[in-house]
């Protein structure tokens, strides 16, 4: 499919140099949101990480270990490529 610019109103077509750079541009920003989107799961959903407020609250009523383990359950579910 052919792409085009649109220069002072004009349509002008991507010459083939332009479609390769274009094709690796779109390609590379496929690759980076495949990689990183462990990053977005981790701070949507239902798994999600707890706010710092909740943290916070968890480590002071149950300790650490419980915060540890409620972070572990997003790390788990989420886990880096």
């Amino acid at each position: 499919m052919t792409r085009y610019h649109n220069i002072n109103g004009s349509k002008i077509a991507f010459t083939a140099e332009e479609e390769k750079a274009r094709d690796a541009e779109e390609a590379k920003v496929a690759s980076d949101k495949t990689a990183n989107q462990y990053k977005l799961d981790r701070t949507s959903g239902e798994f999600k990480y707890p706010s710092v407020v909740d943290q916070l609250d968890l480590i002071y009523h149950s300790g650490v270990d419980a915060w540890k383990a409620k972070i572990k359950e997003t790390k788990d579910k989420y886990p880096k490529p």
